[in-house]
């Protein structure tokens, strides 16, 4: 949508400045494109900051609501556009998931997401909707897990959860360094979370965890059909780092106006991990596999926890069953 936003995370590495956003109408032609052409699927709206942009936002969805080819349509934010309008919109789309940015208490969520002068603090906003956001059908929380809160993750996610909260997805800080203690607090907070998590599901409590259900061949950067803010086509949007910049050139395969083949795009989609491999700084690698391996153990050891839920609701729900 753009790069432009109104907070300055510290982990987030995204390049903010001298970039265009999409226009409406550049919006409308993506979503067709990606019918047309691809066949379509999930539709993944960010930035930056979307909702700076809300014509656009609006646009998008409104084409993929439209398009049977579109299977659902996340839009990712860190809440400070979201207002009544905007939640009674995306309350009547059938097909939007709201991917909303809370890490935990207070004061690490404003340590980690420090705002730019005159803009809101956007933990007491988002917290101030939550009556109005827990009516929404399909709202996931995004908790990251930057190095410097990794060893408090767990106590956070306690919290997200005492707020009402009960789908997550877990960001831990990728493409930033990470120092052996702070990946050490990783591993052990991810042990906690899930062990929380599994005595929820043994209580019957709804806790729903993304990223079970979620596999990239990269780590948290998206493959298939990306869209930039310039309007240029890429297998990828590693580009959005601010440090990969100069990869925007190799990982080009199109624009809007020339699209390209579903064959090129996978082809270059291939490449993208050698690329970030002989590119990046070797410590931010490796920390960037460590994070993710962390996360892969994390729901590997929660796998036989969930299907045994499912099983118990299955059983409940066939004994409470009428003949």
């Amino acid at each position: 949508m753009t790069r432009a936003c109104n907070l300055r995370c510290s982990y987030c590495p995204t390049a903010k400045d001298g970039w265009p956003s999409l226009t409406p109408a550049d919006a409308r032609r993506a979503v067709a494109l990606f019918c047309d052409r691809y066949g379509g699927g999930d539709v993944k709206l960010f930035g930056g900051e979307p909702l700076l942009v809300p014509e656009v936002v609006r646009a998008a969805m409104d084409a993929a609501r439209e398009r049977p080819e579109v299977r659902r349509v996340y839009l990712s934010t860190n809440g400070l556009g979201l207002d009544a309008d905007w939640i009674a919109y995306l309350r009547d789309h059938d097909k939007a998931i709201l991917t909303l940015s809370l890490d935990g208490r207070p004061e690490d969520h404003r340590t980690l997401r420090r705002a730019l002068p005159g803009v809101a603090d956007s933990y007491d906003h988002v917290v101030s909707l939550l009556p109005a956001l827990s009516t929404l059908p399909r709202l996931v929380v995004t908790q990251t897990i930057a190095p410097k809160t990794a060893a408090r993750a767990a106590d956070n996610f306690r919290h997200l959860r005492e707020l009402g909260l009960w789908r997550f997805n877990f960001l831990p800080g990728y493409y930033i360094p990470w120092r052996d203690e702070q990946l050490a607090a990783l591993s052990a907070a991810f042990v906690a979370i899930a062990s929380d998590v599994r005595a929820s599901w043994e209580r019957g409590e709804r806790v729903y965890i993304r990223n079970l259900f979620t596999r990239a061949p990269t780590p948290f950067f998206n493959s298939g059909l990306v869209v930039d803010a310039d309007r240029t086509i890429h297998p990828s949007n590693v580009g959005l780092s601010g440090s990969l910049e100069e990869l925007l050139d190799e990982t080009q395969v199109g624009t809007l106006d020339d699209p390209p083949t579903r064959e090129l795009l996978a082809e270059r989609s291939a490449a993208i991990n050698g690329l970030l491999e002989t590119r990046l700084p070797e410590r931010v690698w490796t920390s960037t596999m460590a994070v993710d391996a962390a996360l892969t153990r994390f729901c590997e050891g929660l796998y036989p926890a969930y299907f045994a839920q499912r099983a118990r609701r299955a059983r409940g729900t066939a004994a409470g069953a009428t003949p």
